[in-house]
């Protein structure tokens, strides 16, 4: 008499820990940058506990020319993501062997573009939403003819869409609306072709626009069946109209270091004057972006995140306060059973060493969220699928 054979087990997806590597994977590879080795780099971010990593893939630069040197200048000088200074970068195939590195310790690609600038400015070439998906399918042509396709988690056309600093091919009506508008008809018309465009030849991709942005109920009051994932970056010091930016005297400003300096004076202070105050305008945005989350049947992602949005090591600035806060965003997502894809902070890479050499705190959060629920009664499972 024959057993029947036991049914094998149907693997759940689970929410993944993500790191965001920007362009940095790239561009911050000299002595003591933190990605000489992406070997010891990827070691350290598994030791970590994270299982993936989100990353740009220049596709503008790969659709011209994948191997050809380009000259790339800073988008600034004070932050530490990137280069500081004009450098030369090829993508492939470097690109390809960053994302075999990442398959050999199970970590997940995301990739992304901010359409960093060169020499020639090849970015303002993308005047369509046609040369957009032609330049990503040129780029995905490149992944898949190695055999790597399978290590790509979803491909986010563009970074915080159509924020001016990423995206200065793309003409909004009104051309006023750029940072958190993507909701306009000529933003929607774009994101749509582009999408319908890469997803004929890259059906089972995951494909999305990330987004800043303030009002949630645009994610109700607006058609995103396009997409798989409403991948929202949130910081608490952006909330209510930028308070504690303003409050400390930050101005975003890349090319001068008056923003960090008010930064060391007042941060920490002004955060543990009124802890509770802040805390609650975080937890509460988070509970609202998971509110839209199930209204709409997406799932959410977060890879730049929960605190403050720029900070680095230097003179006077504690990383206490900010892991405070990047630990309360990152169990608070958790909680509430709508991310699919959740990052610590956007300070999670080599070079923040301040951050970084706290692995027992990395690996505290990342078991969390790898143990927490994947979201439930999504429209697509394309993202569960690549999980």
């Amino acid at each position: 008499m024959n057993t029947p054979a036991s049914p094998v087990p149907v693997k759940k997806p689970a929410p993944l820990a993500i790191s965001m590597w920007d362009f940095s994977w790239l561009e911050r590879r000299w002595p003591g940058a933190g990605y000489e080795d992406w070997a010891v780099a990827l070691d350290e971010l598994a030791e970590r506990g994270y299982n993936a990593v989100r990353i740009d893939a220049y596709p503008h630069l790969v659709g011209s020319d994948p191997e050809r040197e380009w000259t790339l200048v800073p988008v600034w000088d004070q932050n530490d993501w990137g280069s500081p200074g004009v450098l030369e970068v090829r993508v492939q195939p470097l690109l390809n062997q960053f994302i075999a590195v990442c398959r050999e310790r199970g970590i997940k690609v995301g990739l992304s573009s901010w359409f960093r600038d060169d020499l020639s400015h090849a970015r303002l070439r993308l005047t369509t939403a046609e040369a957009m998906a032609d330049a990503w399918a040129r780029t995905l042509r490149t992944i898949a003819a190695a055999g790597l396709l399978d290590s790509v988690l979803y491909v986010d056309l563009c970074n915080e869409w159509p924020g001016t600093h990423w995206s200065p091919f793309f003409r909004n009506d009104p051309p006023e609306c750029t940072w958190g508008w993507w909701h306009t008809e000529t933003s929607m018309r774009w994101m749509k072709r582009s999408i319908e465009l890469l997803r004929a030849e890259f059906p089972d991709l995951p494909l999305l626009y990330s987004f800043d942005g303030m009002d949630d109920d645009l994610y109700r009051n607006h058609d995103l069946s396009h997409t798989d994932l409403i991948e929202h970056h949130c910081w608490m010091a952006k909330e209510n109209d930028g308070e504690f930016a303003k409050t400390i005297g930050y101005d975003y400003n890349g090319f001068s270091p008056k923003g960090y300096i008010a930064i060391a004076e007042n941060a920490s202070r002004v955060y543990r004057e009124r802890a509770s105050y802040w805390r609650n305008l975080l937890t509460t945005r988070i509970a609202s972006l998971a509110s839209a989350s199930r209204d709409v049947g997406l799932p959410l992602g977060t890879t730049e995140c929960w605190g403050i949005v720029d900070y680095k090591d230097w003179p006077r600035l504690d990383w206490g306060w900010v892991k405070e806060l990047c630990e309360l965003g990152t169990l608070t997502a958790v909680q509430t059973g709508r991310w699919a894809i959740v990052a610590t902070s956007n300070f999670c890479g080599p070079q923040f060493r301040g951050m970084w050499r706290d692995v027992e705190w990395h690996r505290r959060l990342t078991t969390q969220i790898k143990a927490g629920a994947y979201p439930q009664g999504l429209r697509s499972d394309r993202l569960a699928r690549r999980i």
